[in-house]
């Protein structure tokens, strides 16, 4: 059976929550946001004293959380300082709480 490929035009609240969602897929990032809650801010190598990972990787960690927005990162040659984007953590909050409240019970399925 042939299927013809489609454009599926999402929502932007449903292509907002899978950025999200995708940028906390990641053990390290989980991490990474952990630590930042508890700091009002911080600087790479701040992070790279705290995880056993290279500079690089942890970069591209910061890229993928700063890319999503869940974390701003402030230009101060030659660090870039990173700290939580508190409006766009708040909105996160608030889809994800939308979504596990939906009720999958009521779909039957398998």
């Amino acid at each position: 059976m042939n299927k013809t490929i489609q454009q599926i035009d999402y929502s932007t609240e449903t292509e907002t929550l899978a950025k999200f969602a995708k940028a906390l897929g990641h053990p390290t990032r989980l991490i990474i946001l952990k630590y930042l809650s508890n700091q009002s801010c911080c600087y790479t190598g701040d992070l790279v004293d705290e995880l056993p990972l290279a500079q690089s990787t942890i970069s591209q960690h910061l890229k993928e959380l700063k890319e999503a927005g869940l974390i701003d990162g402030e230009v101060n040659p030659p660090k870039i300082r990173y700290c939580i984007n508190q409006k766009n953590w708040i909105q996160a909050k608030r889809m994800f709480a939308t979504l596990f409240q939906e009720d999958f019970k009521r779909i039957s399925c398998c």
